[in-house]
């Protein structure tokens, strides 16, 4: 099946944010085949489909680095408490409750939530991820998928987390038809022990995949670092070889300048997590100071009981906003590098760069549209100014992940809308009890 879209404005995320005017994109068997101009009417009798995109504008999908997606169940549950608080006495004593029924009905309302704000990949990091994976292949949506393992417990317990993880790993990556791949990961440094964490990063070695933690978050949880093992988070991680292979940390707010330059050096990536951070009263992370490293962070909304929503394109707009205030300076992060952080270097961030986060010829066909007709988005200036610092997720009108359509003039097209928030209240229901 051969596929023209025409007549859209394109941001293809190719060296920056340029804007075709009346482009096309052309799709086959899942992968971009043209991006550009528009053709000539002749050229169109090639396609099997040719579709208007008149009034929208085409750009990669959203890429969400890190969350956790059942806790979509959790929303709004134990709102306005600082983070080690509203973790040990609230959200994990009721996560202890949660089986593979309230997993799968919480990761279906995430997957319908994000496919309809225009996140075509994801991170997820959890437990009974095998629910997780099973939700994600039916939705039709592409994700990094991970068994998060804590170090509490005894010596059998934590060996039993990591041979779960790693079997994992191997067992899903790579699985529905290359839509979803795996890590490793270790919740934290201040949840797992300095051995447990170095077995994760021989079982990524091993597996040949990527890890990825939470890191450096609170200033609370740098200071209980330094009294546990006399080191920063960076510098503990570091020693234990973490940042020696493929490595994905989420938060990283509270990091010193030398810090920044040895994750810079690293080439370890950064999941930025704005809303989350923000909400929980963390901090904000030193985003301009890595960009001048050289370092391109990525965006992520964390679970949706710390934001409260999975909507990437309000943290494009938090991280193109809060920088700009906090430093007093209008140039912190432009619009175009906002928009970047959401979608190309997300895809940095999660290791599929080769696949996704650009509309280049060769490339997976993951891609959406944006209306651009509504008042909000008038006069018709600059695209990529309205998308970061006018559009809605509203506005997201088609969403394609591999050339199949998720959803298609706001309509879900692999998900039963109804069904899933019904099932997922339900499942709310049962588990507050």
């Amino acid at each position: 099946m051969k596929t023209l879209f025409t007549e859209a404005v394109i941001i293809d995320m190719v060296d920056g944010t340029r804007a075709i005017q009346n482009g096309n994109l052309a799709i086959a068997d899942g992968v971009i085949t043209y991006v550009g101009p528009a053709l000539t009417i002749e050229e169109h009798d090639q396609y099997d489909e040719v579709v208007s995109c008149k009034g929208k504008a085409i750009l990669p999908g959203f890429v969400n680095t890190h969350g956790h997606l059942a806790m979509t169940l959790l929303r709004g549950y134990a709102d306005d408490l600082p983070l080690q608080q509203w973790l040990q006495n609230e959200i994990w004593p009721i996560e202890a409750k949660m089986n593979t029924e309230h997993i799968s009905a919480g990761t279906n309302l995430a997957a319908l939530e994000m496919i309809q704000g225009g996140t075509t990949t994801c991170l997820d990091m959890y437990h009974d991820m095998d629910a997780v994976a099973n939700v994600v292949e039916q939705s039709g949506l592409r994700a990094r998928l991970t068994r998060s393992c804590f170090g509490f417990g005894d010596d059998a317990l934590r060996k039993s987390s990591l041979e779960e993880a790693t079997s994992f790993a191997r067992r899903w990556n790579g699985a529905a038809d290359g839509r979803i791949t795996t890590m490793m990961a270790p919740h934290s440094p201040y949840t797992c022990g300095p051995e447990f964490i170095r077995q994760f990063v021989e079982k990524a070695t091993e597996l040949g995949i990527p890890i990825h933690t939470h890191m450096s978050e609170t200033k609370a949880e740098v200071e209980l670092n330094i009294r546990e093992y006399g080191a920063r988070p960076v510098e503990h991680l570091d020693k234990l070889g973490f940042f020696d292979i493929p490595s994905l940390v989420a938060h990283a707010v509270h990091l010193t300048e030398e810090e920044i330059a040895l994750l810079a050096e690293k080439n370890v990536k950064i999941a930025h997590n704005p809303g989350s951070n923000l909400k929980l009263g963390s901090g904000i992370a030193p985003i301009t100071q890595m960009i001048a490293h050289g370092m391109r962070p990525s965006l992520a909304t964390d679970g949706a009981a710390s934001n409260n929503n999975l909507d990437l394109l309000e943290e494009i707009q938090l991280a193109a906003l809060i920088h700009k205030g906090h430093l007093q300076d209008p140039l912190a992060v432009p619009a175009k590098m906002a928009l970047a952080m959401g979608t190309v270097y997300g895809a940095e961030a999660l290791f599929l760069e080769k696949e996704i986060g650009t509309l280049e010829i060769g490339k997976q066909a993951d891609f959406i549209t944006l209306d651009l007709t509504q008042a909000h988005m008038q006069p018709q200036t600059d695209v990529v100014s309205h998308i970061v610092y006018s559009a809605a997720r509203s506005d997201v009108q088609d969403v394609y992940v591999q050339g199949k359509p998720l959803m298609k003039n706001r309509e879900m097209l692999t998900i039963d809308s109804e069904k899933v928030i019904f099932e997922a209240n339900q499942a709310f229901e049962n588990l507050r009890g």
